[in-house]
């Protein structure tokens, strides 16, 4: 089966914050963004975050940093926020997305008809840099879910200390990655085209990222299945799925 392809992600990603991102309106008309980093700011704040999540409640696009490469970021339940992020990257409206959370307790909780042997094997794996295929029974999160609304793409990015600051954010976001759709993926704020950053309502600048969008696992398969090579080393994620699992972990990510 196939399933989201984006990074960091968003997956898919100055103080960190560019001239647009006051402390005004989102999604207030903006000049075009300063090159990400040139002026020795790297790191974002809580402002930053406290920022970003203000923009998903109100229907504004952002880019972001995350783990992996740049992403671009929207309410995943508002259906004219997620089609202006499609639109700014030329994306295929039936393509699926991905849903990110920033805290892997904030999935489990999202999404509580996962089972206890996914969810231990889960949290061998997140916060990393890895797109879960999860079943998705509820069909939460529809507009994520292109044309397979019982799939569901879920990235809980392991973010470096340059942006770490967004781990504060309590609200999931639908990603994809900050390109245009089959161009590559961003590394720099730089690299995510001009037109993609005029038109979104926030831009936050996390400096350089590793540049390699995540890996793709499909836990609709058994076992699961690597579909995508990435951020996260394949060979390793499947040697995490397959250690044997303790009594804790079952304990721990069995509620729900």
């Amino acid at each position: 089966m196939s399933g989201p392809t984006s990074g960091g992600e968003g997956d898919p990603q100055e103080s960190g914050r560019d001239a647009r991102a006051g402390a005004g309106d989102p999604r207030a008309p903006q000049d075009d963004p300063p090159p990400g980093g040139d002026d020795g700011r790297a790191s974002l704040t809580a402002d930053d975050a406290a920022t970003f999540e203000r923009c998903m409640r109100v229907g504004g696009v952002a880019v972001f940093p995350a783990d992996t490469v740049y992403g671009l970021a929207c309410e995943p339940d508002l259906p004219e926020a997620v089609r202006r992020l499609y639109a700014l990257k030329g994306r295929r409206p039936d393509k699926p997305a991905a849903v990110m959370f920033f805290d892997p307790e904030l999935a489990f909780a999202a999404l509580p008809e996962l089972g206890p042997r996914t969810r231990a094997l889960l949290a061998r794996l997140l916060p990393g840099g890895v797109t879960a295929l999860l079943p998705n029974p509820a069909r939460r999160f529809p507009l994520a879910c292109g044309p397979d609304p019982d799939t569901l793409g879920v990235r809980v990015p392991a973010l470096p200390p340059a942006v770490a600051a967004l781990v504060a954010v309590r609200w999931p976001v639908l990603q994809s990655s900050a390109n245009a759709a089959g161009a590559a993926d961003a590394r720099r704020l730089d690299d995510v085209p001009a037109a993609i950053r005029r038109e979104a309502d926030l831009v936050l600048d996390g400096g350089e990222l590793p540049g390699t969008p995540s890996t793709v696992i499909d836990f609709t398969a058994e076992p699961p299945t690597v579909l995508r090579d990435g951020a996260a080393p394949a060979a390793e994620a499947i040697a995490r799925m397959r250690r044997p699992p303790s009594a804790s972990e079952f304990d721990t990510h069995s509620h729900g």
